[in-house]
């Protein structure tokens, strides 16, 4: 919203000698936030010129410029005409324009002076709109100021200082209005909150206006409203005001302080009728419009729109309208207008235009804001209605622009007074008074708060005790609750004067056992070399059969979303491998080779229940808020984690190595010691994993927590992924809850460790897992640990056979161990390995 400072000061007491600078300043006190100080920014000459000559001349480029020959007066000090090259072409000899002389600086620092261009000597410059900061009077070059100023071209004299004649002189302060304070999209409104934050005088010229506007009466125009499609059960208008003036001249020079005070605040002067409808809304926030009343029928019917219905805007556009569009109607039929956002072309005030109706009403937001962006018509009109215009001013609005066409437009005002009022009064807000206190922090007194109310236009009545009722003002219709009242009372009594408290932490209100156990495994992962992910939760029933899920695996059991973001993934993920893979993809479409990503995310274990719903503004009672937490299904975070290429690359150092299934496990084991979890593992066959290369995951206690290995060859191809791709997934809330458990520590050992290989012959069938667990069982409580250092397979063994060749540590926690009693445990360890599965000694 711009403010032109001049204009300001007619509704409000501001100092002579203001700067834009110190009334923005003041604005921002009360939550105006400044955008922009126009004006006063240009020094040095800018005066008042007449084209006498004009000479286009072509360039070798093909660019056409103009040598002109311009009357400045006497402002160069030789009288003499100046000479100028301009290249634009809306202007001719006659004409009067700007020039800028040398000496003077334009908005942005930009300096003019007499330089050689277009082999001339170019002594100032002819100036158009946006070069001097100006809105563009739809001329789109040159400055015609006979035209813009609405003046003859005796009324204008060469080498007159033109700063005052566009209004230079004056700086109008540009402030961002806020969707919640649409009343200060007028300068009723910002004059308002400069009398709040300095204590000027606000003198409310809607006071004056209303004492003189005349009461509705049986001779006014006819409107009904028949909205019977109200949104939130709203009416879309609720206040409908139509006054008539006679015999206007709409080709009426325009008052040359009603074009200044327009363009000042942003707009377009563009005749005597549409700048008074403008200047009437900039000044007290009300829109109006006119309607040629010989355009008009017997009655204007304010209603929706039906189903294909269409109407020509004033834009000259035919826009197809949509059922829940308000219009207003010529007797219900013809469309005249969509109400608040653009009137028709039928209806348009024209040239010959004699008698105006003007309309001053009041249209439902809501309703306002989605035509408005339906049909992209983002208007002066529809922002403010969309905001909440105040209601109680609609007939000081029409009174004021009356007025107007009447003393300019030399038209009459019939007696007929039109205004369908049904707006409802705000309803009382229940309101403690210390409550400004308790949210803020700063102790106000009951009289502070009740004077500050009142002072924002609230009528404040004192019930008894803690409790007030307090009725806000039509022009505020966001003062709906306690807490905005309590905004009001800090806004106005000062932001400055809440404290500025350095929040203090509070013991155990850190990170979770959970959120730390994340954290951890994030950064282990990371510092392994692999890079975190976010994929996208959604997967489809074609996704689990490329992953080769058979028809019974529960992974295939999830919530079906009701309205999905694609028609292609309905489906909330039961693994977060599993979309995962597209991210591999991606990355290796995009020419990376070498790839390791891991990601920490929530999956669906188990489709939803049933859950039961309450009526609408209903609190549901705690039966039916179990019953819908029970009918949620579980959500448990996995980490998962996908390798493709080298792992380890090659360089001067040697050979590469690809990635394996052995960097899938490792990886699972890594997890787990980060935590302080000796994860265990065993053989598995589970999709999407390659049969003979995969690896279930399991606690200590035996619970399968998850899997790793390579990916089925199957499954790479139907994903278009390259071979050898390995991965894992862990269930990493199960791994959190098992390593918050408490543990005992382990005393450190002081007496040396003893070590006896073995080499033990066993099937080809049989898993080392099973051949570590019956050493560990046979190997006594002296075995502390042991190691897989040889696998051999060939003639030495037999067809059939494998050697597992291990490395066993013994060691007491009393004392230092023979080689007797190392022998005694290793020998007990092979015969517990033969009982398991027939192993026998190789060589033996």
């Amino acid at each position: 919203m711009r403010v032109p400072i001049e204009w300001l000061r007619e509704y409000v007491d501001v100092p002579a000698g203001a700067t834009g600078l110190q009334v923005a300043a003041d604005l921002v006190k009360i939550g105006l936030e400044e955008e922009a100080i126009h004006g006063g920014g240009i020094t040095g000459p800018l005066v008042v010129g007449r084209v006498l000559t004009k000479e286009p001349e072509e360039q070798k480029n093909g660019k056409v410029i103009n040598w002109c020959s311009v009357d400045v007066g006497d402002a160069n000090g030789t009288g003499e005409p100046q000479g100028i090259v301009c290249g634009a072409h809306n202007f001719d000899a006659g004409d009067t324009v700007v020039v800028a002389l040398p000496g003077a600086v334009l908005p942005g620092g930009f300096a003019i002076s007499a330089r050689k261009t277009y082999g001339h000597l170019s002594a100032g410059m002819i100036c158009a709109a946006d070069e001097l900061g100006l809105p563009d009077d739809g001329s789109h070059g040159i400055i015609l100021l006979q035209q813009r100023l609405g003046v003859e071209a005796s009324d204008l004299t060469p080498g007159q200082d033109a700063l005052p004649l566009l209004g230079l002189d004056r700086e109008t302060v540009e402030v961002n209005v806020t969707p919640d304070r649409g009343y200060c999209f007028s300068i009723r409104g910002v004059a308002r909150e400069y009398g709040h934050s300095t204590g000027a005088r606000f003198t409310d010229p809607v006071l004056d206006l209303n004492s003189r506007a005349p009461e509705a009466n049986a001779s006014g125009y006819p409107v009904r409203v028949d909205d019977d499609a109200p949104l939130r059960g709203n009416i879309g208008c609720d206040r409908y005001v139509a006054r008539i003036v006679r015999g206007v001249d709409p080709a009426a020079p325009v008052p040359a302080w009603l074009s200044q005070a327009v363009t000042e605040a942003g707009m377009r002067s563009i005749s005597l009728p549409v700048d008074i409808t403008n200047y009437v809304m900039l000044g007290l926030g009300q829109p109006l419009h006119a309607f040629d009343l010989a355009t008009l029928g017997e009655e204007i019917v304010v209603r929706r729109a039906r189903a294909g219905e269409k109407i020509t805007t004033l834009d000259d556009v035919e826009r197809t309208l949509f059922a829940e569009d308000l219009l207003i109607t010529d007797g219900g039929e013809r469309p005249l207008a969509i109400a608040g956002v653009m009137g028709g072309a039928e209806s348009e005030v024209s040239d010959t235009t004699s008698d105006i109706l003007i309309e001053a009403a009041h249209f439902d937001p809501v309703s306002i804001a989605r035509s408005a962006r339906r049909h992209r018509l983002s208007r002066e009109a529809s922002k403010r209605f969309e905001r909440g215009v105040d209601p109680a001013i609609a007939a000081a609005a029409a009174q004021l622009a009356v007025d107007l066409l009447v003393e300019y437009g030399g038209g009459r005002v019939d007696d007929g007074v039109t205004d369908l009022d049904t707006v409802v009064p705000a309803a009382p807000i229940a309101f403690d008074p210390q409550q400004p206190t308790r949210l803020v922090g700063v102790a106000y007194t009951d009289d502070e708060v009740e004077a500050t109310l009142t002072a924002v236009g609230c009528v404040v009545e004192r019930v008894e005790g803690t409790r007030w009722n307090v009725t806000a003002p039509s022009w505020r219709p966001d003062l709906t609750t306690g807490p905005d009242l309590v905004e009001e009372v800090a806004r106005l009594r000062g932001y400055d004067q809440i404290p500025s408290v350095l929040a203090r932490p509070v013991a155990g209100r850190g990170l979770t056992a959970s959120q730390r156990y994340r954290r951890t495994v994030a950064n282990a992962l990371a510092a392994q070399g692999l890079s975190e992910i976010i994929s996208l939760p959604f997967v489809s029933d074609e996704l689990h059969t490329k992953l080769r899920y058979g028809a019974d695996d529960t992974r295939r059991s999830t919530v079906r979303l009701s309205n999905p973001l694609s028609d292609e993934a309905p489906l909330l993920r039961t693994s977060v491998l599993s979309t995962m893979l597209e991210s591999l993809k991606r990355n290796i479409a995009r020419g990376f080779k070498d790839v390791g990503l891991f990601e920490l995310g929530l999956v669906v274990a188990g489709p939803a229940g049933t859950a039961p719903t309450e009526r609408v503004g209903v609190h549901p009672t705690p039966e039916v808020l179990a019953a819908i937490r029970d009918a949620v299904p579980a959500q448990p975070r996995h980490v998962a984690w996908v390798m493709t290429g080298d792992g380890e690359r090659k360089g001067w150092w040697g050979a590469g190595r690809s990635s394996d299934w052995s960097d899938a496990v490792a990886t699972a084991l890594g997890i787990g010691r980060v935590l302080g979890v000796q994860l265990e593992v065993a053989q598995a066959d589970v999709a999407p994993f390659h049969p003979g290369r995969c690896a279930q995951i399991m606690l200590p206690d035996g619970s399968v927590i998850g899997h790793a290995g390579e990916l089925h060859p199957k499954v790479l191809t139907t994903l278009g992924l390259p071979p050898r791709v390995v991965g894992g997934e862990l269930d990493l809330d199960a791994l959190s809850a098992f390593a918050e458990r408490t543990g005992v520590a382990e005393p450190i050992a002081t007496y040396p460790q003893a070590h006896s290989d073995v080499a033990l012959v066993v099937d080809s069938g049989v898993t080392a897992a099973v051949v570590e667990d019956a050493l560990h069982r046979g190997g006594g409580e002296n075995l502390e640990s042991l190691a897989l250092f040889d696998i051999y397979e060939g003639e030495q063994v037999g067809e059939g056979k494998k050697s597992l060749a291990y490395r066993l540590f013994f060691r007491s926690p009393e004392r230092t161990l023979t080689t007797e009693e190392v022998n005694v445990a290793r020998d007990a360890a092979v015969r517990e390995v033969d009982k398991a599965v027939g192993a026998s000694l190789r060589g033996a």
